[in-house]
């Protein structure tokens, strides 16, 4: 019997583990209309997550990292034919073709609606569709059932400056399904071409959608609608290999990104079940799928993109796939940079609201400026830092101590010195690793986050 969906189930379920797949590699590169994506790696729409901040983290989570020989990835050590090859930090990620660059090759925005950003007044779209200069190329998802709204919609995300337009049919959620948005359009694949061919007419930029094998097992359409985009002028399409009713449990149904991939001639892009390197180029092989999409894998692991680089770079000048897994003091300053980039975006969004504020005063537009900026105040970074500490203290000897301090923290700079008090006892005393934490594993089975 099949597991009923909720929207909190997003953990993996007796997760797949994918040995080296001997031939295949996630490609250097590929290309959408006229933007070309270097490496073949997308950070998929997740609500709640992808904001500008935690993009801009991802694209540089290289940072983070130091290459280390002895660093390497124990398991794939293990698992590969003859003697145990760890990465060899002389390898020059950057210039290896197979991979053009360490970080991620295209980060997209939260699902956005439609209907929302058509009736929102200009000067708060800004809001909705924040990103910086370094994010290029980014693509900007919606979400919607209205043609017109929709591309309405699509030419204020061009005119905003994005690369790319993507079309939400994935997302599982009721609040967003009731209103016959995300998935709940695969029921209504005449609706969904009209919609596709409006938004293709309405912009010139690349047009992609991303979309789920269909509303349940007994009516999968991927294969149909990918055909369909292919006829409406889509620039390419990514399956998430689950049904709507699926939800996030079970095992990702690869065979159905194979199929669509057979079926049209766009870049496919695979997405579901991706958790390290091996899962990558196993899922490369066996669909030959043009470029492969994280979600839940990237908050529970933030280097995940800078590994698969690693993993091709290794294997295309050695012809052993290995990467590097993260220090302690890496996830130090992991957690310690992203934090303080959360704390970082709320002050200049206070500074920036302040300044509108006085200036509307000063032309007399409003009288209370006080008033008005702290309606306007955006809320405390302390929210999200405590969400993501679930995420980031996986992987860190005796994490939930620091998970404790971080929920007790009331304020962001409250937050950051739990993060530097913990680091610091750790620190300051010998480790014996025969008392180590069981959180020392990466944990990734118990996280997950937004619509993979």
């Amino acid at each position: 019997m099949k597991k009923r969906y909720t929207l909190e189930q997003k953990k993996w379920d007796s997760p797949a583990t994918h040995a080296m797949p001997e031939h295949s590699c996630v490609p250097a590169s590929f290309t959408v209309g006229n933007v070309r994506i270097a490496p073949a790696t997308v950070l998929a729409p997740m609500a709640g997550v992808t904001d500008t901040v935690f993009r801009r983290f991802i694209k540089n989570a290289s940072q983070f990292a130091t290459p280390s020989p002895q660093n390497c990835h124990p398991e794939r050590a293990q698992r590969v034919e003859g003697p145990a090859v760890a990465f060899d930090s002389t390898i020059d990620v950057e210039l290896i073709t197979t991979n053009q660059q360490s970080g991620c090759g295209l980060i997209m925005t939260e699902f956005t609606s439609a209907d929302g950003l058509s009736r929102t007044r200009e000067s708060k779209r800004k809001r909705y569709l924040t990103y910086y200069d370094d994010e290029h190329p980014i693509s900007a998802q919606l979400f919607g059932s209205n043609p017109t709204t929709l591309a309405d919609s699509a030419r204020i995300v061009q005119d905003c400056g994005f690369d790319l337009v993507d079309l939400n049919l994935g997302c599982p959620a009721k609040r967003v399904v009731s209103c016959n948005g995300g998935s709940g359009l695969l029921r209504d694949l005449p609706l969904i071409e009209r919609i596709f061919r409006t938004v293709r007419a309405a912009v010139t930029i690349p047009f992609t959608v991303k979309f789920r094998m269909g509303w349940n097992d007994a009516e999968i359409v991927c294969v149909q609608l990918a055909r369909l985009a292919q006829e409406c002028g889509l620039n390419a399409v990514a399956l998430h290999a689950r049904t709507r009713e699926d939800g996030y449990t079970g095992q990702a149904r690869w065979e159905y990104i194979a199929a669509v991939k057979d079926a049209v001639r766009i870049p496919v892009i695979g997405n579901g079940d991706i958790r390290t390197p091996e899962d990558a180029a196993a899922m490369v092989e066996a669909t030959h799928c043009d470029a492969i999409m994280i979600g839940r894998g990237a908050p529970a692991n933030p280097w995940i993109f800078r590994q698969i680089a690693q993993y091709t770079a290794s294997k295309e000048a050695t012809g052993v796939g290995a990467y590097d897994i993260p220090t302690d003091q890496d996830r130090y300053r992991m957690i310690r940079t992203y934090f303080q980039m959360l704390v970082d975006e709320i002050v200049q969004e206070e500074a920036a609201e302040a300044a509108r504020a006085a200036a509307l005063i000063a032309s007399g537009q409003v009288v209370n400026g006080e008033q008005m900026l702290r309606a306007q105040r955006p809320r405390d970074c302390v929210g999200k830092m405590k969400q993501f500490a679930a995420w980031f203290t996986h992987g860190v000897p005796n994490g939930s101590t620091l998970r404790k301090s971080i929920f007790e923290a009331r304020s962001g700079p409250a937050v950051l010195a739990a993060v530097e008090s913990f680091f610091a006892a750790r620190a300051s005393r010998a480790t014996d690793p025969s008392h180590a934490s069981a959180d020392e594993s990466m944990g990734l089975e118990a996280l997950g986050a937004g619509c993979d």
